[in-house]
């Protein structure tokens, strides 16, 4: 095996994939990835058995072959290389004797026999959808999941293909945060999954502002193919709860807000807070909110944000940082708040099919 490729793409394909391999494993492969080279391509993967990530770099290729080498020792050194051409030329030994200006290196590697199957997306449902879209969707609804749970699937986010329709929701049991999105698809790839919180991660990491997205499910898996690169995850098991028992689809009083302005006040009001006292007191009147928190350990904080409302007056209570979650990843002008009463669950809609539901607290 032997190639030449440039010290920026080396390092940038390196950079895509080593995340994926842990601190600690006990199969040293997995520490490893896979550089494969053919066709005037570098192809390079990591997998932890869960996860597993590939992408591809153009190279002037010699000699075709394969070795794994130790990732993050791999990107550490190339980071450090000026720029220019790198030489790579892999001796029967499977060492990478590697060469860039002046820098000389042998790095001891492992065979690529080794290292675990890649999956496929042969034979698998497919749908197609817009990059930054399904980021859109991913933002909109990661936070409200749990971050620790006796039911795994609360900490991934469902993702139910209906009717032509890409639904994602999040939940803790506490709040809820629903995004959907028209896809076309047949009515028999209907189906419901689960995308693991470190799936999660990684997508809203590498996922570009646009281009085609294919996800294909396969088996227990979940497999994505994007801007040249390939990802790939366990799915979570288990049945995920009946959300739309919880959306509410009509209440009577409605609430426009600015976000901006009402995120603003939130942060200033949640600085009273502890975590023993994490609640406010929201009082809506005739177009104005005013905004309490009571903290035996702090003290009391009070604000007010211009709304519109003409509605009877209101007050209900929420966790403050519930509030404004959704507040952070939202970009429209005005949200609305739409409320029964002061012990039904609220909801924040928008401008974009989203929907948030909230439960309020009982002092």
């Amino acid at each position: 095996m032997k190639f030449k490729v440039s010290k920026s793409k080396f390092f940038e394909s390196l950079s895509t994939v080593q995340n994926i391999v842990g601190a600690k494993t006990t199969i040293p492969v997995l520490s490893n990835v896979l550089i494969s080279a053919e066709d005037g391509l570098l192809v390079f993967t990591t997998t932890d058995l869960d996860v597993t990530m590939r992408c591809s770099c153009e190279a002037e290729i010699s000699m075709t072959g394969k070795i794994t080498l130790p990732v993050k020792k791999l990107t550490s050194i190339v980071r450090e290389l000026d720029d220019g051409i790198v030489s790579v030329e892999v001796d029967e030994d499977n060492c990478a004797h590697m060469r860039c200006g002046s820098y000389r290196s042998k790095i001891i590697g492992m065979s690529a026999d080794s290292f675990p199957p890649t999956p496929t997306t042969e034979g698998a449902t497919t749908y197609e959808i817009d990059q930054g879209k399904f980021r859109d969707m991913l933002r909109n609804t990661y936070y409200a999941t749990a971050a620790e749970d006796a039911r795994a699937v609360l900490t991934g986010i469902l993702m139910s293909f209906e009717d032509g329709k890409l639904i994602c929701v999040a939940t803790d049991g506490r709040r809820l945060a629903l995004y959907e999105s028209e896809i076309d698809f047949p009515v028999e790839n209907n189906r419901d999954v689960v995308l693991p919180p470190r799936a999660v991660t990684e997508l809203l990491r590498s996922l570009k502002d646009n281009g085609d997205l294919v996800i294909s499910i396969k088996d227990k898996q979940l497999l994505f193919e994007y801007s040249g690169l390939f990802f790939s995850c366990k799915l979570i098991a288990g049945t995920y709860p009946n959300y739309k028992q919880v959306v509410i689809n009509d209440c009577e009083k409605v609430i426009t807000i600015n976000r901006e302005e009402l995120l603003a006040v939130l942060r200033r009001i949640s600085a009273s807070t502890t975590t023993t006292t994490n609640a406010m007191r929201l009082n809506f009147e005739a177009n104005i909110l005013t905004i309490t928190v009571n903290s035996p350990e702090v003290g009391e904080a009070v604000d007010t944000v211009a709304v519109k409302y003409d509605g009877e007056p209101l007050t209900v209570i929420f966790n403050p940082e519930f509030m404004m979650d959704p507040l952070k990843h939202l970009t429209s002008d005005d949200i609305q708040i739409e409320l029964n009463n002061a012990s039904s669950p609220g909801l924040i809609k928008s401008d974009i099919p989203f929907l948030y539901v909230i439960m309020p607290l009982r002092m």
